[in-house]
């Protein structure tokens, strides 16, 4: 069964709609466990210091712009208006969070790169159906062999993430949101 794209008005396919509402209830749950959080609660480090929430957040900015954009049509134009490189070298997998407070945006600039990203993904995801979606992701993954396990992966990859950022907010001494 097809569904309608309430903001588009395009038909959307069983798996289409099936890889959105993953990421989106993964977001959901994401957006829950640092809704509360202050500034210094972002960038605050257990130690040792393992990651902070900025740092987890602007990761998955990174991550979903990679693996709903870039992995399904390549670098396009508007790639440059949704992050910066020197955001993406920040963020990138393969970094780490350090204690330098001033080497990172502020939660609200880091929020603004992961929303444009999602929207611009959702503004897209509806061209990216079909056999296209069974060819292999390039680059290649190695979660997933194709364009459509990089789109479901975007949804895993933010929920363990999400499980990081519920380890953090309770060495915090936070209360579960879940």
């Amino acid at each position: 069964m097809e569904s309608i794209d309430s903001n588009s008005k395009t038909i959307r396919t069983p798996r289409l709609e099936l890889a959105v509402a993953h990421i989106e209830s993964c977001r959901r749950y994401t957006n829950q466990l640092v809704a509360d959080l202050t500034e210094d609660e972002w960038f605050w480090l257990p130690q040792p210091a393992i990651s902070h929430i900025a740092w987890q957040i602007g990761h998955l900015a990174v991550a979903e712009y990679g693996l709903t954009l870039f992995r399904q049509r390549g670098r396009a134009e508007v790639d440059t208006e949704l992050m910066s490189g020197a955001f993406r070298k920040l963020f990138m997998k393969g970094t780490s969070a350090t204690a330098q407070r001033e080497d990172y945006p502020s939660p609200t600039e880091i929020l603004a790169v992961r929303d444009r990203v999602h929207a611009q993904f959702l503004q897209e995801v509806d061209q990216f159906d079909g056999e296209a979606l069974d060819q292999p992701s390039d680059p290649p993954h190695s979660g997933t062999s194709n364009r459509y396990g990089s789109l479901l992966f975007a949804g895993d990859h933010e929920m363990l993430h999400a499980g990081q950022i519920g380890m953090l907010r309770r060495l915090m001494g936070k209360i579960p949101v879940r």
